[in-house]
């Protein structure tokens, strides 16, 4: 009986100094990241303060875009997306338009309101897609930078790589449908393609914020307000937290994983000779980019992904849970593949940071984080069961470990207000400060619980994105 409780001792003891270690581990992370994203913040504000984007705008050395917007019943959104895609503050750009097999009446709006007639436009793709149907131009001469593409249903994969195919520019934007971008997006993503030196840009994105209760007026956003749900006003911290907090980091650093796929912006003849955009899985904006940066190292060339932090795409988030599960269980799929896919890279020193840094942090806190939890919760109820649990220590752990929650969010709030500030109310302030001491109790356990139903559903070889209802943007 002795050796029983000592053993239950020393599993008790091995598994306190183990949860300490990991939340110490993962909190020290989000601080040094923290740090490098507040610092490089300061020295892109201050570099990019006097830029003149009319001078890009008016020159001929101007990146040549071309903006790829698939679509899958997005009728209620798609009239004013497609209108704030055409109204850019850009020259050089097209934009082609992916009807991926809607089920709705999206391709009936389209032709009516841009006046599409189908029409012989030569390409020659290089990459393998569903069948097309038929491609649209529109016979009035105020949207002749648009191109419709009707195609076979084959996922939001093969519909970006129908646009990579017909693109007709040297870089292509890859964008949600259901986003409005900033007036000046292009000409801020164009930038990194022309002040590059020695190193070939492959990609950049920029920071996408959410749009639930923002005001839309002729594709443009109006007003900026926080969103009355709950659940999707706290997505616009957990926004805040990854973009200002995180990803400017990485991009410092240059070990980016994942350009958003609701807008970012890459070289067509990097991502064709990559293969394009992978059908196999749900996660292929994450997985292009890794794919793109794997043949630039393989391939021993110069190259780097760039990040800008300026706001430039808004979209829209899910208000309810049913839909709220559905996105975050595809993201832990899309991880889950594309670790998989790429696990050769894995503490690999061939691939530099990318396989020393990048990857590993993404298996320890992205892929496996909850599933440490969750076992942690599990054997945290047993010792409560058993009479085992330190409760003292317990309290104190729980209370550590929300204050640190609650103080990220604050600070990345703080940052939001001291850059940017696109919450100019005193009361979209305080509603987001309120937010951020609620999520840890309320928002946290949900997307741990979409997680875990990611795991699930990979298991099961569950496939595809599953039906994403949208409500549409308020308008003016």
């Amino acid at each position: 009986m002795t050796f029983f409780n000592t053993e239950i001792t020393w599993f008790l003891d091995v598994y306190i100094l183990l949860i300490l270690g990991y939340a110490i581990l993962i909190m020290s992370s989000y601080l040094i990241l923290a740090y490098l994203s507040t610092k490089e913040l300061r020295k892109y504000l201050k570099r990019n303060s006097f830029v003149d984007y009319d001078v890009l705008l008016t020159s001929e050395f101007a990146p040549k875009l071309s903006l790829i917007a698939p679509a899958y019943n997005e009728g209620l959104t798609i009239e004013e997306n497609v209108k704030s895609l055409l109204s850019l503050n850009y020259n050089n750009y097209q934009v082609i338009v992916v009807n991926d097999g809607s089920k709705d009446n999206s391709m009936e709006i389209l032709t009516k309101t841009y006046d599409l007639v189908l029409t012989d436009l030569e390409f020659h793709p290089k990459i393998e897609t569903k069948k097309i149907r038929g491609i649209y131009t529109s016979r009035n001469a105020a949207f002749k930078k648009l191109i419709v593409v009707d195609k076979e249903n084959g996922g939001k994969a093969d519909a970006l790589n129908v646009g990579l195919n017909i693109a007709q520019n040297p870089y292509v934007v890859c964008i949600d449908v259901d986003c409005i971008l900033d007036k000046d997006s292009l000409l801020k993503l164009a930038k990194p393609f022309l002040e590059s030196y020695g190193k070939r840009i492959i990609a950049t994105g920029g920071v996408v914020r959410i749009a639930n209760q923002c005001v839309i007026k002729n594709g443009r956003l109006v007003e900026v307000n926080v969103p009355d749900v709950m659940l999707s006003r706290i997505q616009v911290l957990e926004y805040l937290r990854a973009f200002l907090l995180g990803r400017m980091a990485w991009g410092k650093l240059d070990g980016l994983l994942l350009i958003s796929g609701a807008f970012g912006a890459f070289d067509k003849e990097i991502a064709i000779l990559s293969g394009g955009y992978s059908t196999k899985t749900v996660g292929e904006d994450m997985e292009l980019i890794v794919r793109m940066r794997r043949y630039m190292l393989d391939n021993k060339l110069s190259y780097s992904v760039s990040y800008i932090p300026d706001p430039l795409c808004w979209t829209e988030a899910p208000e309810d849970f049913k839909i709220f599960k559905k996105q975050r269980s595809r993201w832990m799929r899309g991880t889950i593949e594309t670790l998989s896919i790429h696990r050769r890279m894995f503490l690999n020193p061939k691939y530099k940071l990318l396989g020393m840094l990048s990857v590993p942090y993404w298996t320890l806190f992205e892929f496996l984080a909850p599933a440490i939890e969750f076992i942690g919760l599990v054997i945290t109820a047993v010792f409560i069961l058993f009479g085992l649990l330190n409760w003292h220590f317990f309290f104190l752990l729980l209370l550590f470990v929300y204050t640190f929650a609650v103080l990220f969010s604050v600070i990345a709030l703080y940052s939001e207000e001291k850059t940017y500030h696109k919450y100019p109310k005193q009361a979209d302030f305080f509603k987001l400060l309120m937010a951020a001491f609620i999520e840890p109790f309320y928002f946290h356990p949900l997307t741990v619980y979409a997680a875990l139903i990611g795991y699930k559903e990979k298991m099961m070889g569950t496939k595809g994105w599953g039906e994403m209802t949208r409500k549409g943007f308020t308008k003016k």
